[in-house]
């Protein structure tokens, strides 16, 4: 059992390792602070581990916002910062209810001319989905920087205290006003539609297949290499202000011998849409078409994406989706096809002005 002290010693000692770099790579001091808002989360970031050089095994969310800014005491160089515990979660435990609180947070602290960009703290289990949820829903081209951490904060060589310099640096520059909601972790900087974890354990987990990251963190300062031209933010159609909940739609992924047990209970249970992550270009077998079939003429929005992880699904590639009145994942992979589904459902029913929306955003 370690003790609170033992703790914040370790989160010290692993700090101080950056603080040279840092020291020499602040602010001018001439210039005015941009005022950040770290809202915290949980996750790896806010992790504890049974010694140091426990990197797996350990124990997610346990360190609250305030320990974690005065563990990076450098942070006050760069911006004037505040801290708000909105939960304290291992982020596999992310649910609809807790994303519809944070971006309501994020939306009425945004809206305050004290507030000039804000840091969410999060675990990377389903960052990527908070991101791509966040980039629908907040309404503000102020930037939001969502950052977590692979390694605990007590372990040797912790990622967390730079990449929690990095993101509050980058919350408070001018270069990523209207850049939508990004993801800032290992020194680069990824957009929240293509960024996605692609390794269990590694630093530079974060990546963006095929498209790229927007840019990087060098000395200090953030540098853009590119943007989506997808509609995000302030330029969405989504209104979460008056939304309790978020409609049921679930993910159904296709494999060899699939069969359609899966999806009809998930009908059964009150699903209203279903995201059908197949193989290949999204391909459909036969003994799931019937289903799919049955589960849209009873109303079930049906999308085709794929669990392949990049590129296009083709519409009427696959399948006859006009016909089946299917739509289409057009890029994005099955845990974000749902987050879209799910914000668009609750504008319209109407299969081809969802189709709009999948090739919008």
């Amino acid at each position: 059992m370690m003790t609170k002290k033992w703790i914040n010693a370790a989160m010290i000692l692993c700090c101080s390792l950056f603080l040279p770099l840092a020291e020499a790579q602040t602010a001018d001091p001439a210039q005015k602070l941009p005022n950040v808002m770290i809202l915290a989360t949980g996750g790896t970031i806010a992790g504890t581990g049974s010694s140091s050089t426990t990197t797996v095994g350990y124990t997610a969310a346990k360190i609250g916002v305030d320990a974690l800014i005065e563990a990076v005491p450098e942070l006050k160089k760069v911006a004037n910062v505040r801290g708000e515990q909105v939960f304290q979660i291992a982020s596999e435990n992310m649910d609809n209810a807790s994303w519809l609180k944070l971006a309501k947070r994020i939306n009425v602290l945004l809206a305050q001319s004290d507030v000039d960009g804000i840091v969410i703290t999060h675990g990377t289990d389903t960052i990527e989905e908070t991101a791509y949820f966040l980039n629908l829903v907040v309404k503000s081209s102020k930037p939001v920087v969502i950052v977590g951490a692979m390694r605990p904060a007590t372990a040797i060589s912790a990622d967390g205290p730079i990449n929690l310099y990095n993101a509050v640096l980058l919350a408070g520059s001018k270069e990523a006003i209207g850049k939508g909601v990004l993801v800032s972790m290992n020194d680069q900087i990824n957009g929240a539609r293509e960024v996605t974890k692609t390794n269990t354990s590694t630093l530079d987990t974060f990546k963006s297949p095929e498209l790229g990251y927007l840019g990087y963190i060098q000395g200090s300062k953030p540098y853009f290499y590119r943007q989506s031209t997808r509609k995000h933010t302030i330029d969405t159609v989504f209104d979460i202000s008056k939304l309790d909940v978020l409609p049921q739609v679930d993910i159904v992924y296709g494999y060899a011998n699939v069969n359609p047990i899966g999806l009809n209970a998930l009908v059964a249970a009150g699903a209203k849409g279903i995201i059908h992550a197949g193989v290949g270009d999204g391909s459909l077998p036969t003994v799931m078409v019937p289903a799919l079939s049955d589960a849209r003429k009873k109303g079930v929005l049906i999308v085709r994406a794929s669990l392949v992880g990049q590129g296009i699904v083709a519409r009427n590639g696959e399948a006859d989706d006009d016909k089946l009145d299917f739509v289409v994942a057009d890029t994005l992979n099955a845990q974000k096809a749902r987050i879209l589904l799910m914000l668009a459902l609750t504008k319209t029913s109407d299969s081809k002005e969802i189709q709009r929306m999948f090739y919008t955003y």
